[in-house]
């Protein structure tokens, strides 16, 4: 069985960010995941922030550079991604909306994605459902069912609270990947934000 490959597409903006800390988090969830499957995997991490001048170029001339070309192809080629995208204004960053922004609408037709998001506070956690969901809907991309979000309170030590979450949400993207049904989460194992804001 061939090796997976498995994109992973960061929007933070600082070194380091949540956003990486999140996306480093599910991928070595996913790596689990397939290993336990006896599949081998590789992962390849793109920092988005490190390509911002290019892809500024890219828009403005139509033609992206030899480097931002390379990372571009690495997504389109993938078996599958993990985006993450810090919250800004209760959507996605501009520079995660950048990047997609340059990718052809057909580029990710049918490729798994599990999508996931870092803020402040749990009050943004519907970013999921109302930005990230719709934006990767368009491009005919194949969300799972589980999103995470990972608020301030989510780190140090309420660290252990996102693992029901990480563990499941890379569960049902293995899944995707080899065309089964995902698993449904036990829906009293771990609420999810909305679940936790609704109760508060």
């Amino acid at each position: 069985m061939s090796e997976r490959v498995i994109a992973v597409v960061t929007a933070g903006l600082t070194t380091p960010s949540s956003s990486r800390l999140l996306a480093d988090q599910l991928a070595a969830a996913v790596q689990d995941e397939l290993s336990e499957r006896g599949q081998t995997s590789r992962t390849e991490v793109i920092e988005v922030r490190d390509h911002a001048h290019d892809l500024t170029n890219n828009l403005l001339t139509g033609f992206p550079s030899a480097d931002l070309e390379k990372v571009l192809t690495t997504v389109t080629t993938a078996d599958a991604l993990i985006v993450v995208s810090p919250t800004f204004s209760a959507s996605y960053s501009g520079l995660f909306k950048m990047f997609f922004d340059v990718l052809d609408d057909q580029a990710l037709a049918g490729k798994p994605v599990l999508l996931a998001a870092t803020g402040g506070t749990e009050r943004h956690s519907l970013v999921l459902d109302y930005a990230l969901r719709p934006l990767f809907a368009y491009l005919k991309a194949l969300p799972v069912p589980t999103g995470v979000y990972a608020a301030s309170t989510d780190w140090g030590p309420n660290a252990a609270t996102l693992r029901p979450r990480i563990t499941q949400a890379a569960t049902e993207l293995v899944a995707t990947l080899h065309q089964e049904t995902p698993a449904k989460p036990d829906p009293y194992a771990d609420p999810t934000p909305f679940e936790d804001l609704l109760n508060s």
